[in-house]
Formats: structure tokens, sequence, C-alpha cells
């Protein structure tokens, strides 16, 4: 907010004389980000929205206790949530051509973020430069479970077998397509490599999105997927602008209820995310690895978990590894690690320089913007030392392995 395409995999997942052949690295290092002004709400009492707790933890930094609403069931209770999902996929026309969500869609069901994994090792994460790396033990306890559960297990630390723990992702419904047509100036194509985008203006893209919550008839206890295939938004497209690559909001679940979503009373309020499928071939694979088929997505999932309202603010804090989120306070556990990921599961969609698999986003968790020393589940090299993020000592980034910078 994010007729089917479906082949054998061309490319084994241990396989990848693919990616190592000199045309393999075609893309470009664009600066890219998963934000935009997609808006949010503050759900107040309402219950007609997605299910949520509120918390609160004590910064050790600058001693201010931070309240945040986060999706699911209260981990300190032990419970368990499943939160219905509907895919509303984007037909978007760009100058003569078409970018269909549809045909993604099939891929994305079938990927780690709706159907259940092992997590105890990965075939291969980023490395120091954000290329392919070494894979390795990624996190044990976490077993038959969607990606987002096993984040949100391993930052509330409840990554074991009689954890009872659990936010699970239902099986979708998925809507019939909606079709954008782009105006002249408002999209162009961008071929920077050998894979065709479609770069749309950001805020002529994120009212549509926005004008969608009122005409799907949507239920605001679910959350709404906008999926699209190699579609990015810029402020204005300018190829050599900052990419937008996913983003997620909120705002009134009904175009009855237009106006601010910040109302009194039980109003609807809707949670949402737009995703694009990102083609191999497009990022650079010595310094954008990561960064295709259900990456955006993933990242913009467990945002939306633990953001749901766009309203979770902390101390501010930066990332020398993505320096173009510049100076934030913002609870958005993949902005600090953007471009950092790793593989896992067999993709089923066939597509030039694709090595088989889906790579997924890893996210930093709430210690480290909390600056606090992690109760999170261990990392790898040592069971009596917590992790900061979900790819513990498999992230590369010394950043990622302390508090965060504050700014």
């Amino acid at each position: 907010m994010a007729a089917i395409l479906l082949a054998s995999v061309g490319v084994m997942a241990d396989d990848d004389s693919a990616a190592d052949s000199p045309e393999a690295d075609p893309g470009v290092d664009l600066q890219a980000t998963t934000t935009t002004d997609f808006g949010g709400a503050t759900p107040l009492g309402t219950s007609r929205t997605v299910r949520h707790w509120s918390g609160q933890t004590a910064n050790t930094s600058d001693e201010v206790t931070y309240r945040y609403n986060i999706v699911g069931a209260d981990p300190s209770t032990g419970g368990s949530a499943v939160i219905g999902v509907d895919i509303i996929p984007l037909n978007v026309n760009v100058a003569g051509r078409s970018f269909n969500g549809t045909d993604v869609v099939a891929a994305v069901l079938a990927s780690p973020l709706f159907q259940g994994n092992s997590y105890a090792r990965t075939a291969a994460a980023t490395n120091a430069n954000r290329g392919k790396g070494m894979g390795g033990a990624l996190s044990s306890g976490n077993d038959g479970v969607q990606l987002l559960d096993a984040t949100m297990r391993a930052q509330f630390n409840q990554a074991t077998a009689d954890s009872t723990y659990h936010l699970v992702l239902d099986a979708p419904v998925v809507f019939d397509p909606v079709t954008i047509d782009v105006p002249d100036g408002k999209g162009i194509l961008m071929t920077p490599g050998l894979v065709t985008y479609a770069n749309v203006d950001s805020h002529w893209f994120a009212t549509r999105v926005q004008n969608q919550l009122g005409r799907q008839h949507l239920d605001p206890t679910r959350l709404a997927v906008f999926l699209t295939d190699d579609v990015i938004l810029s402020d204005g497209p300018n190829p050599a602008g900052s990419l937008v690559l996913g983003a997620h909001g909120a705002g009134p679940a009904t175009s009855s209820s237009s106006g601010s979503a910040h109302g009194s009373g039980n109003q609807a309020v809707q949670t949402f995310v737009w995703a694009s499928w990102l083609t191999p071939g497009f990022f650079s694979r010595s310094t954008g690895w990561a960064k295709q088929d259900v990456y955006s997505l993933s990242h913009e999932l467990a945002e939306w978990a633990n953001n749901p309202f766009g309203d979770n603010t902390v101390q501010p804090w930066t990332s020398d590894r993505a320096m173009q989120y510049g100076c934030s306070n913002e609870f958005e556990t993949g902005d600090p690690v953007f471009g950092y990921g790793f593989t896992l599961g067999r993709n089923p969609l066939h597509e030039r320089f694709s090595d088989g698999t889906y790579h997924l986003s890893d996210e930093a968790l709430l210690p480290w913007f909390m600056r606090s020393a992690p109760e999170t589940q261990a990392t790898q090299h040592d069971a009596t030392v917590g992790r900061y993020t979900f790819l513990g000592d498999l992230n590369p980034a010394a950043t990622f392995h302390q508090p965060a910078p504050t700014c």
C-alpha cells in the first residue's frame, strides 16, 4: 500500500549461475525508500479497526517513556491473533504499457508472507555492501510460521516451541483488480537496466489509493493490501530522484466517513499497505541484491504491524546504512535496515535473473529504537545476548549490533 502468471522455477534456490553471468547485474544503485505521504490516523477508542494492543517502553537514553499501538494480541499475555487480509491488485497503465498487479498475486500468496516456513536457517543474506552474502543460522524456534509472525515472536522473545504468542495473517481474499490509467505528466517509463518500470508521481498515486478505501467497501478490522507489479513512485516522475517502493497508512474506511480520520466516537479506521513486486534486474545485484520480488511488501507488513496508525514515535534515530531517511522519530522497523534481507522458500514466478527464492526484509526491533539491552531472541553466536534486528548476527553492519545512534 501492493490471468495469473505461474511457471515452474527456472533456477534452483542454490544455483546462482545466472546471477553470476556478466549481464546479470544490469541494474542501478538508485536511492530508494519505502515511505511517502499516505497519511495516518489515531484509532482513539474505536473497535472498528484492526485488532491491536497498547504498550509502553522507557527509553534508557533520553529517559522518556514511549507509548505505542501494535497489531495483534499483547505478547505479555501469550495471546494469539489472526488478522484478515484483503488484496486489491492494481493494474497500472503508463505511457501505453500495462503493469498488472494481477500477474503477481499467485506468487505473493505462495510466499513466506502467507505460508508457513522454517526460519532455522537461510541460504543467503545481505553482505556488507548489500550484495548477496553467505547464509546461516537465523531464528530458531520459528518453525512453520509466516515471516511476520516469526519477526514479531523474535522481537518479543516469544520464539519458543511453548509460546502461544502469534500474529497470523489469514488466507487473503483477492478482490477484482482496479485499473489505474496514469495521465501524461504523472508517470513515465524507466529502463535503467534490462527491466522497465513505471515511475508514477507519489502524491497523485497516493490519492488514487486513498480513494479506494471508500470504493471497495472494506472491513476496517482487516488489512487492505494494494498490490502492484514493477510500479515505483517518486516526488514527480524524476528518474534521478529518490524512489518509493512501498508505503503503509490509515484513513477513513468508507466514503461516507470523509474528512478527518481523527474524529470522535467509534468511527472506522482502515489500515492499509501498498507495495510493489520488484522484478530482478532493476536494482544492482552488487549493492541492491535483496530488493526484488516481495522485499518491499515484507518491509511494509512489518512496519504496519509495529506502527499501524502511523503515530508511534520514538527518540530520533539515524542510520548510516539508510541515510535517505535522515533524522527520524518514527517507529518504522524496516527503514533503518533498508536494503538488508535474506532468502527463503521457492518462488514459482519465473523471471530473468531470479534465483528461484523469495527475498525478505530484515527489521530493526524495538530495543534498537529504545536504546535498551535487548531481551529479544538470542543471537546466533551467543545464547546469552539478544538481537537488535531479526537477522541478528547475519546483519553485517555494526550499527545494528548496538542501540540506535541519536541525531
